[in-house]
């Protein structure tokens, strides 16, 4: 897939308030550690994360879009009145009916004939909502659109930290597919797209590659339930090979559609896993690990919001400049791969 019209605007996110290392998480956890003799400081040893963000409790998913929805809007070019789409992309959701992106809308006092809807695909949906957004754009159905996510980390890893502590026969083997879950955080991040004629940045999407393994979708798992809570289950091994051979497939699309050399990609932002993923990915695929911009260590992991939110933070940060090129590279379960190519 190539572009010639697109243009993006600023991102606009909002993080949650409160600051959780995993320190605290393994405080909690120390019945457990104490019975498996596990040695303190393993969650941040085997991860690299040092921290995640929760929001209050109570807050909706739509809330925190929302909030990142104003930012977006507001460092944009484009009138919110000349915004046709509103796309929702979160794994988490305020509720199964009607769709999350109804309570943003509302909230924003977007245009009644704005296209409203939810898009679900894991960690990829963000990415796939600008996709979905630019081929609008592409084929003059609108002028403009708005992608936003909010993550609600807090109700997975107070599930699995009770399921954790309450099973008895839980040993070093069987944890392993509960851990994963103590990576997730919390989160908020929107972007407005728009066409060129309608608002010059100079900021255009130029590519993307999409790839699918579902032959692997049994990998990773979640879900609620009226016990238990909401709970997933990771085979992060496994995982972590197949979706990185799916990604290595998807960077060779990735590579025929972009108009420029991909060894001349100047930045690299991911979704953030964990240290282990990320040094297999850049391995792989013979990329650069000094490119790559990170927020993993302060955030975590944050779904569908982590890729686009590492870039607006990169561009906030210096990191990338005008005139240089990024590439957004994704993995989601199911298997899915996902890369967008971007000239800043």
């Amino acid at each position: 897939m190539r572009y010639s019209r697109v243009c993006l605007h600023g991102f606009g996110y909002e993080l949650p308030p409160e600051e959780v290392s995993s320190r605290e998480i393994e405080t909690r956890l120390a019945p457990l550690y104490e019975r498996l003799k596990l040695p303190p400081g393993r969650l941040e040893l085997m991860t690299g994360i040092r921290s995640r963000r929760f929001w209050h409790p109570g807050t909706r998913p739509s809330r925190g879009a929302a909030l990142a929805g104003h930012k977006a809007i507001a460092a944009s070019m484009v009138d919110p009145a000349r915004i046709g789409c509103l796309i929702f992309t979160s794994v988490s959701r305020d509720m199964m009916e009607p769709a999350t992106a109804a309570f943003v809308h509302r909230e924003l006092g977007l245009p009644p004939r704005c296209q409203v809807f939810d898009l679900s695909n894991a960690c990829l949906g963000f990415l796939n909502g600008m996709i979905m957004v630019a081929n609008m754009i592409e084929l003059g159905q609108v002028e403009a659109g708005l992608v936003v996510a909010g993550e609600t980390a807090e109700e997975l890893v107070e599930s699995t930290i009770r399921h954790l502590l309450a099973d008895r026969t839980l040993t070093r083997r069987s944890i392993k597919p509960l851990f994963a879950s103590l990576t997730i955080g919390s989160g908020a991040v929107a972007l407005v797209l728009s066409a060129r004629e309608l608002a010059d940045t100079g900021h255009y999407l130029v590519a993307a590659s999409c790839r699918a393994n579902t032959g692997y979708n049994d990998l990773c798992q979640g879900g609620q339930n009226a016990e238990q809570g909401t709970l997933m289950s990771t085979d992060s091994e496994v995982l972590l090979d197949k979706g990185v051979e799916t990604a290595a497939a998807c960077w060779r699309d990735f590579r025929q559609e972009l108009p420029w050399d991909a060894a001349a990609t100047d930045r690299f932002f991911c979704h953030q896993v964990g240290r282990a993923h990320a040094r297999r990915l850049f391995a792989t695929l013979g990329l650069d690990p000094a490119r790559n911009f990170e927020t993993l260590p302060e955030l975590g992991n944050v779904g569908s919001v982590s890729a686009p939110v590492t870039m607006a933070l990169g561009i906030e940060r210096g990191a990338l400049q005008a005139g240089q090129r990024a590439a957004l590279l994704g993995i989601g379960s199911g298997i899915n791969s996902l890369m967008v190519g971007v000239q800043w």
